[in-house]
């Protein structure tokens, strides 16, 4: 595979570093490259409760993209798909608390949730609050005993950034973010695996299959299931999501959803996508509310994949999704409504369709 990069040994700094000069001076990085890889606000002042989150590099814009006023007060880098130390947690732990203390926010994976634990006994014991959730929202597996954390950290993300642009106690903030966890659910689909720089394309699909439960770091999914017309896959996706709230005892309430492109899906495929995942949602009875998306927010490098995450709302939790933020990465939630055409201009005279396939590949031709 080709790929646009200086040197495989750079490439996450380089990427942090691009992300830091365009953020208008409104981001900072910590000094120690490459060992502590570490982005924060720049205008941070300590004076309300520390967001903090992060893990392994590749799923961009996830978790730089989402530092910010109303998101992360600061996120740390792994290398790709590899965890931040426990050095470079502590460093942004103490780069970012004040009095008020600091919520670690930490997908649920066995290096992030040992090195973000580590450091938070560190930060402990030198005095300074500091509190620690996981995500743990993949429902791929039912009764898994160590559910994945996927894209529905970033509910979490926006919710515990609320509460704390709000002035809330490290307790009240912790509290909300818990909320948000508890009731996210998640699931992927793919059509590839991902590519890793300096690394062979791994295959494990058939030309006529697809996999249903893959994580976010190109780890096996659930199953291998037959390439199907995107309205059933969708139906599929969706029935995993319908069945974990169930089990949840989530009430059929209004939900978020998060579209989430994993790296290598076209815009018009997502938005397709999108359709029909919200089509299903409909059939199994679910209201959709919001809609964060369609769009890449927590990608595994170029997987031409999809997830899609939701969380049941109530009203404090819409409110908190709804808020301005800073973030570029953050696509503001839309409330669905149905389609409703206008009427064609009464002098038009429609012609017959006719697939536009065979003009296209005449042009190029000539």
């Amino acid at each position: 595979m080709k790929h646009f990069i200086e040197e495989r040994q750079s490439i996450v700094t380089d990427a942090i570093d691009a992300e830091v000069a365009l953020a208008g001076g409104k981001l900072a990085r910590l000094d120690g490259y490459p060992a502590i890889k570490v982005v924060v606000r720049s205008d941070w002042d300590r004076s309300k409760v520390a967001v903090v989150s992060g893990g392994g590099a590749g799923h961009e814009p996830s978790h730089v993209g989402f530092v910010g006023d109303g998101m992360l007060t600061a996120a740390v880098s792994g290398e790709i798909f590899a965890s931040p130390s426990v050095d470079a947690v502590l460093a942004a732990i103490l780069a970012v608390t004040g009095t008020p203390g600091c919520l670690l926010v930490v997908k649920n994976y066995t290096g992030d949730r040992l090195n973000f634990g580590l450091a938070a006994e560190k930060a402990r014991a030198m005095g300074l609050a500091v509190e620690m959730i996981i995500v743990a929202d993949d429902v791929a597996i039912p009764d898994a005993s160590h559910p994945r954390g996927l894209a529905g950290t970033l509910f979490v993300h926006k919710v515990a950034g609320h509460f704390a642009r709000l002035g809330r106690s490290l307790d009240e903030v912790k509290a909300a973010a818990e909320r948000a966890a508890r009731g996210a659910v998640s699931i992927g689909l793919s059509m590839s695996s991902c590519t890793i720089p300096g690394r062979p394309t791994e295959t494990r699909m058939g030309a006529e299959e697809v996999e249903l439960g893959l994580g976010i770091h190109g780890e096996p999914g659930a199953e291998l299931v037959p390439l199907r017309p995107v309205s059933q896959l969708a139906s599929t996706m969706v029935a995993y999501v319908d069945r974990a709230l169930a089990a949840r005892g989530a009430a059929r309430s209004p939900l978020a959803l998060i579209v989430n492109d994993l790296g290598g899906v076209p815009s018009i495929e997502l938005a397709v996508a999108t359709k029909a995942i919200l089509a299903a949602m409909k059939d199994e009875g679910r209201e959709v509310g919001l809609v964060v998306g369609p769009g890449r927010l927590m990608t595994s490098l170029d997987m031409k994949g999809l997830s899609i995450s939701a969380l049941p709302l109530d009203a404090e939790l819409e409110d908190a999704l709804l808020s301005d933020v800073e973030p570029r990465a953050w696509l503001p939630p839309r409330r669905p409504v149905p389609v409703v055409p206008v009427a064609l201009p009464a002098s038009l005279r429609v012609e017959e369709h006719r697939p536009s396939t065979h003009a296209a590949r005449r042009s190029v031709v000539e």
